[in-house]
């Protein structure tokens, strides 16, 4: 029997009949199969698909039944369709957020010391980045996505210091999807601290311009990667791993990159993850020339890229580790209510914690309520969609850093 759903109540194990939409516009290579993995979730969501076509004889309908995992091909004992169990337990996002606070502020003070150093043109003191990229290989261990929704509460004016910050954050949540341990995430950590270090060799006043840059300029600008990798070269204590993530970040998976215009796998797995990460902060951060864009579009975004700048694979890997519905995300409710996305949820991409903040139907604020939506005491409600914080004039992250409740 076929049965057209949205994409917001799809679950693994249901058996796609059509994807509704122009085969030239979705990224699988055929329109029928069996929704078995996240990434394929990812996918689907990062397209733009907003209903497909079910078969509920081949796979699960809506309203599963006992059983029903082995019917549709999964193995017995598999967790719930659409969820899958936690890797390791996690801390709380409100008990991580005074932590992840203070992690933050030593990080920017630690990092602009740093750089301030190579613009002086004195030596990088790795010994004094090593703690913090362990706090904050730490903090995302237990919570990831508290201390990364945080690194968006930048100040124009340290955008580089900044930015260095939140790769080094990005970096460490992306290797952890990836399954990296631990020894390798505090070495993707400092890469992501230390990619931009060549930006201090660069004039002030092409750095900090406020605008477009020349084509000139440009020239200039990209010559960072080469002055970087220079000074790390010269570092006592560099790693492979950081000099990988400095010399690749800008490179693109088709050849158009630069300073070496390296292509496909002649880019390491690090660089690849680093030119996501890297493009993925900056245009999700506001900056004095223009507004950034708000997580989910910013997926979107590095989905359509990954046709040619970007890895595809590793886009969707990025997708699943950041969460189709990010931390600080503004989602509406089946219930007809607005949340805010404070954590992603134990059990699967479609089913983070949000705090409730707003009735539409009243057209006012309300008193915020936390709410799991993989709990089925929440009364089944689930998200509809993203939307645009602007256009309600609501700031999530007022929402977000509420460390208690009214």
């Amino acid at each position: 029997m076929l049965k057209r759903i949205s994409k917001h109540d799809l679950r693994l194990g249901m058996y796609i009949h059509d994807l509704n939409i122009d085969w030239m516009k979705h990224p699988f290579i055929r329109p029928s199969f069996m929704l078995r993995e996240d990434s394929d979730l990812a996918r689907i969501f990062a397209s733009g698909i907003e209903q497909v076509w079910i078969d509920t004889v081949k796979g699960l309908d809506t309203a599963p039944e006992p059983g029903a995992q082995e019917e549709a091909g999964l193995p017995a004992g598999s967790p719930e369709p659409g969820r899958v169990p936690p890797a390791r337990a996690r801390t709380p996002f409100l008990e991580e957020l005074p932590t992840a606070k203070r992690i933050l502020r030593e990080a920017g003070r630690i990092i602009y010391s740093v750089l301030m150093d190579v613009r002086m043109g004195r030596q990088v003191r790795v010994g004094q980045l090593q703690p913090v990229v362990m706090r904050i290989t730490g903090s995302i261990l237990r919570s990831p996505g508290t201390l990364v929704s945080l690194c968006r509460l930048r100040e124009a004016d340290r955008a580089t210091y900044q930015h260095s910050v939140s790769s080094c954050a990005l970096l460490v949540m992306f290797g952890q999807h990836l399954g990296m341990d631990e020894e390798s995430l505090l070495e993707v950590g400092m890469g992501g601290m230390l990619h931009d270090l060549g930006k201090m060799r660069v004039p002030d006043h092409i750095l900090n311009k406020p605008g477009k840059l020349t084509e000139a300029e440009f020239a200039v600008m990209k010559d960072h990667v080469i002055l970087g990798v220079e000074v790390l070269r010269r570092t006592p204590g560099i790693s492979r791993t950081v000099l990988q993530v400095a010399e690749e970040h800008h490179e693109r998976y088709e050849g158009t990159g630069y300073p070496r215009h390296e292509k496909g796998e002649e880019i390491s797995q690090l660089g690849r993850m680093a030119a996501i990460v890297d493009v993925y902060d900056a245009i999700t951060s506001n900056r004095i020339y223009h507004r950034g864009m708000e997580p989910p579009a910013a997926l979107t975004k590095l989905f359509e890229w990954s046709d040619h700048h970007f890895d595809p694979e590793l886009v969707q890997h990025f997708i699943q580790a950041i969460g189709i519905y990010p931390v600080s995300s503004l989602v509406r409710l089946a219930s007809e209510r607005l949340a805010v996305v404070i954590e992603q949820g134990a059990h699967g991409l479609l089913f983070p914690k949000v705090r409730v903040v707003y009735d539409i139907q009243r057209g006012r604020r309300i008193t915020p309520v936390d709410l799991d939506l993989s709990d089925p005491e929440t009364g089944g409600d689930s998200i509809v969609r993203n939307e645009d914080p602007d256009i309600w004039k609501l700031n999530p992250f007022e929402y977000l850093t509420m460390e208690k409740m009214a």
